[in-house]
């Protein structure tokens, strides 16, 4: 683990005393070798189960694939803004890249570390960099709003955490995640118990986020760079995820009062913010609100507690952070030749870029879960652990899935298919680097098919 956190230390001081003329490929290349090492030591957290264990960080098979993740990102994100940022003064690079560094150091260190109060300062200061890239890189003068959005939400939803936190080591006398699953689950008898319950994953609930506390989250997708954009929707959401994961070992397993009405509102947010795609003009505002719908998923797969909704809320948080982050790529190119976001002026782009639409098809297919991609395995694990909880969900996950197929084929027609309007004919060709990071987002998640343990989590 200290490998890859003083790996991307050296990334962001060195990024600062290199040429000008030399940057880009410099933080893509090594940003790269560290993404390859990352892959590598998710392979070897499978073989020892668990490994690398001290005092301090750890890492485990929940852990090791959204480090991975984390990881694969950077070179991405590198790579999708440098078109964006190439106009801009050398100092303004360097800072977005030390910036991106410093998102990647907090994210790393949020996923492998061991004890709670780490975990919670670490997922606190991913808000710092990502705020700033928002609010300083943002394309419309509504990024200021979106960022006030971004930080009162996630704020907001952090101080029960804390207190709670406390409450905990209060109570217990520890806030390490390796000793805090073999104590005994806490009775929740008096409303202050359900309190400290509510306080526990509220911010995780925001983070998701969970529909009814999901408005921060179209509004940051929309106003912010590509690179923005893309962490937000492959790595930042899924730290709410992963902290419910781990702190639900310490929470009492038979809550049905108090899961119940998360678990109808997460499901309910699958059709609601299903029904809003169908009806949207902007196409980043369409995949935003497509992750609220994905993550609802996650959120009921993680609250019932069962083995196989732990694994496929972990399988579909990596499989949907690939995809949609792809789609954010692909939204983007369309963006830097048309210069709008909605979808009736920008059709039927297949005839001038039919490579770029043959990856705009397979991105839409992963997104509605086509077998036999991971998304598909991991939805099809978390409805049948719903529906084995409760037989009733199979009406709103069923519709759900129908609605997600609707808007997914809605997407690709709408930008791809269609008469070609007069005003496109002389738009600029597509580039080996675009076409190399849609490679990069979707041939992993085609590899996974062929070994889907790596991001099984304890199941395996």
């Amino acid at each position: 683990m200290l490998k890859i956190v003083m790996a991307t230390l050296t990334l962001m001081l060195t990024c600062w005393m290199i040429s000008p003329k030399w940057l880009w490929l410099y933080a893509m290349s090594y940003s790269f070798t560290l993404a390859v090492y990352a892959v590598f030591m998710m392979q070897e957290s499978m073989a020892t189960h668990p490994a690398m264990v001290n005092k301090y960080l750890t890492l485990d098979p929940v852990s090791a694939p959204l480090i991975a993740l984390s990881c694969w990102l950077l070179p991405i994100m590198i790579s999708a803004i440098q078109n964006q940022l190439s106009h801009m003064p050398p100092k303004s690079q360097r800072v977005f890249i030390t910036l991106l560094g410093c998102l990647q150091l907090f994210l790393v260190l949020a996923f492998s570390t061991s004890e709670v109060l780490m975990f919670f300062i670490m997922f606190e200061a991913t808000l710092i960099p990502t705020l700033i890239i928002i609010t300083r890189w943002g394309n419309q003068t509504e990024r200021l709003n979106a960022g006030t959005y971004f930080l009162f939400y996630t704020l907001a939803g952090s101080l029960p955490l804390l207190i709670a936190l406390l409450l905990l080591q209060n109570e217990v006398g520890t806030l390490s995640f390796l000793t805090l699953q073999f104590i005994n689950p806490f009775p929740l008898t008096s409303h202050a118990d359900m309190m400290w319950w509510m306080g526990c994953l509220l911010a995780f609930l925001v983070k998701m986020p969970l529909y009814g506390v999901h408005l921060w989250l179209p509004k940051a997708h929309v106003e912010a760079p590509v690179a923005g954009s893309m962490v937000l929707a492959a790595v930042l959401l899924k730290l709410g995820g992963y902290g419910m994961i781990r702190i639900m070992t310490v929470l009492e397993p038979a809550t049905p009062q108090l899961s119940y009405p998360f678990i109808i509102l997460a499901l309910w947010g699958i059709l609601m913010t299903g029904s809003i795609c169908l009806r949207q003009t902007d196409l980043k505002s369409l995949i935003a609100y497509s992750s609220v719908s994905h993550m609802g998923l996650v959120a009921a797969g993680i609250l019932i507690q069962t083995p196989w909704g732990l694994t496929g809320a972990l399988v579909l948080m990596i499989a949907h952070g690939l995809t949609s982050s792809a789609l954010f790529c692909l939204a983007n190119t369309n963006y830097e030749r048309t210069h709008s976001r909605t979808m009736l002026l920008a059709r039927g782009l297949q005839m001038i870029f039919p490579l770029m639409a043959t990856w705009w098809f397979i991105a839409s297919l992963a997104n509605l879960a086509l077998p036999p991609l991971p998304n598909l395995m991991a939805e099809l694990m978390i409805i049948t652990s719903l529906f084995n909880w409760s037989w009733w969900t199979i009406m709103l996950t069923g519709t759900g899935t129908l609605i997600t197929a609707g808007y997914s084929l809605y997407m690709f027609l709408m930008t791809q298919r269609g008469p070609l309007p007069m005003h496109m004919t002389t738009l600029e060709p597509s580039h080996s680097r675009e076409h190399l990071l849609i490679t990069l987002h979707l041939l992993p998640l085609l590899l996974l098919v062929l070994k889907p343990e790596l991001i099984w989590g304890w199941t395996a």
